[in-house]
């Protein structure tokens, strides 16, 4: 029999399991589910009620869209209408993937999985357990990330545990999301595509696919609807307080410590992230590698008490420009160093 955590199932990774879960997933219940990214919190997106209690679950807010998840191509033109050339060409070169496509949404969805808008992101996870889940429940999924709204995003099924024990009805356990952060979500509805959340899939490698620029975006007003998760709210929070670092690398390295060492005699601890004390100037990770930890750090530093996180950007390039997405919508203060 299946251990539980205040009555949320923790499944293994066995087919029979899996099964199991589907059959949570169709009778209107929420898994929590591996994907490549980040852990989702899935239910059947066909059914309104399984996707309210989504955003009951993780206190999200009702004008935070989400996306929905397929395991096969076909599925597609189940949830979206009037698909343009370039989503299947994109889906072609990267799904399975880190990458969701903005489209218009098909009657058969609910509003309530796009925030009420006529469109709806969607993509295909590259992660074994996902596909098969989504596969045996008969009809694609809707998740968002599978933690509390604000959290940092889980990368462990103890991540999940730690926020939505009790409030989900089981959690699929794995290690094995090996991106880190989430997926890029790229709108496909407009003239230009454009980027709504940078993440997984870079950039540059979308203008390569396209042969043509890619524009990011971000929300012009505080009260516009966000037309993707990770837009309009402060995401990816830590307990501790966050102070990101910008700036010319020679001045940034210095000021974060300075900060260091007025904190830590005040008594407080500090953490970092993407610098060391103890570091020259060019022993800092590669993008790739501060995305898959960035958010296991995060709630690492939580656990051991951490008042203060002290984080140094790092280039816009590649993968870089999802991590410092993330960081600048974590941080309760940015400083520019000059």
């Amino acid at each position: 029999m299946p251990l539980s955590v205040k009555g949320t199932l923790l499944l293994n990774e066995d087919p029979r399991s899996v099964k199991k879960a589907a059959k949570i997933i169709k009778n209107g219940g929420l898994v929590a589910f591996p994907t490549e990214t980040v852990y989702g919190l899935g239910a059947a997106a066909n059914d309104a009620a399984a996707v309210a209690r989504i955003y009951k679950a993780k206190g999200r807010p009702a004008d935070n869209p989400l996306i929905i998840h397929l395991s096969d191509f076909d599925q597609l033109k189940m949830v979206a209408r009037d698909i343009p050339d370039k989503a299947f060409h994109l889906a072609n070169c990267f799904w399975p993937g880190p990458l969701s496509l903005v489209l218009f949404r098909a009657e058969k969805i609910p509003a309530l999985v796009s925030a009420g808008l006529a469109s709806i992101a969607v993509r295909m996870p590259d992660h074994r357990i996902a596909l098969e889940l989504i596969r045996l429940s008969g009809f694609p999924i809707a998740a968002p990330s599978a933690n509390r709204s604000g959290r940092p995003s889980p990368t462990s099924y103890r991540h999940v545990i730690e926020d939505l024990n009790g409030r989900i009805d089981a959690v699929i356990k794995s290690n094995t999301c090996t991106v880190g952060v989430e997926s890029t979500v790229l709108d496909l509805t407009r003239d230009k595509p454009v980027i709504l959340r940078p993440g997984g899939v870079s950039k540059e490698n979308l203008e390569l696919a396209l042969g043509e620029t890619v524009f990011i975006s971000g929300l012009s007003k505080k009260d516009a609807t966000p037309r993707s998760p990770g837009m309009k709210y402060r995401h990816y929070s830590p307990d501790a307080r966050l102070i990101l670092v910008t700036g010319s690398q020679s001045r940034r390295y210095n000021v974060i410590k300075a900060l260091a060492n007025r904190y830590l005699k005040l008594g407080l601890k500090v953490g970092y992230l993407n610098f060391k004390l103890e570091s020259s100037l060019n022993s800092r990770i590669s993008p790739e590698q501060m995305a898959s930890t960035l958010y296991s750090s995060m709630r690492r530093m939580d656990q051991q008490g951490i008042d203060i996180i002290l984080a140094e950007e790092i280039s816009p390039e590649g993968l870089g420009l999802a991590v410092m997405n993330r960081l600048k919508k974590a941080a309760t203060r940015i400083l520019h160093a000059g």
